[in-house]
């Protein structure tokens, strides 16, 4: 069994990732402060109820060792100032995803850049990619304690080492088993479209499914499963979500 490590955590981000993080983190003991794009009062509540700190963004990232961001990806660049003052020990991780339909185009990405590659530009500092292969509720419902007997693994990438393992030790904390993927500029293998995406695969089948990425297919994946799931009447149960992210990108 895994001991855990408190320690004090900052959240930029309050949505389904984002709090199902605070509240997981927290049940684990680490100190939680949670903040969006709001005022604080705004998730007090929430807040309360999953054991975190209701604060501002400039507040979140006073005092900790690790920043979670966990907003829409083309707003990235509007955290370059908020963390320009963050000491260089600090862990920040990335958990975002480019959705262009969503976040509109960007050339550098599109283009082929790693999505967290781009992020760690716009913020001016190093991350580590995590939690971004996972839909919200698998993350909420599906995590299992260390020796189960199965167990979702998911990726995390990165370019330090001692962050990434600090960052596997926080992917144990929330029911996952994390596996390195590779550097920051690897990290293309876990995004949307990829046989890593979002599929709830064990340790041996999420290695498999890292190799048999494929970068050009990748956006292409991506872009025809959001077409399928946003069609008009389409209902899809988290089951079928999981099977046809599976199907589609094998």
């Amino acid at each position: 069994m895994q001991e855990t490590i408190e320690m004090n955590i900052g959240i930029i981000g309050a949505g389904n990732i984002g709090a199902t993080l605070a509240r997981k983190l927290a049940a684990c003991g680490h100190h939680i402060k949670l903040a969006n794009s709001k005022d604080p009062h705004s998730i007090q509540d929430l807040a309360d109820a999953i054991g975190a700190h209701a604060v501002s963004k400039e507040q979140a990232v006073i005092g900790v060792d690790v920043i979670i961001l966990s907003i829409p990806f083309a707003k990235y660049p509007d955290l370059k100032q908020t963390l320009s003052q963050v000491p260089a020990s600090v862990v920040v991780i990335d958990t975002s995803n480019y959705y262009p339909q969503r976040d509109g185009a960007i050339k550098d990405v599109d283009d082929g850049k790693p999505e967290s590659v781009w992020v760690s530009e716009q913020i001016g500092r190093p991350v580590i990619k995590a939690w971004n292969a996972v839909l919200a509720a698998t993350l909420a419902e599906k995590g299992q304690p260390d020796g189960a007997a199965v167990r979702i693994a998911l990726p995390v990438a990165g370019d330090d080492p001692g962050a990434l393992a600090l960052v596997q030790s926080l992917v144990a904390d929330t029911g996952f088993t994390a596996l390195v993927a590779g550097t920051l500029h690897d990290s293309w293998r876990q995004q949307p479209g990829t046989p890593a995406y979002c599929t709830e695969l064990t340790l041996p089948t999420l290695k498999l499914a890292l190799d048999a990425a494929d970068k050009a297919r990748s956006p292409l994946n991506r872009d025809a499963l959001m077409t399928r799931f946003m069609a008009p009447g389409s209902e899809f149960t988290h089951e079928q979500i999981v099977a046809t992210n599976r199907q589609m990108t094998a």
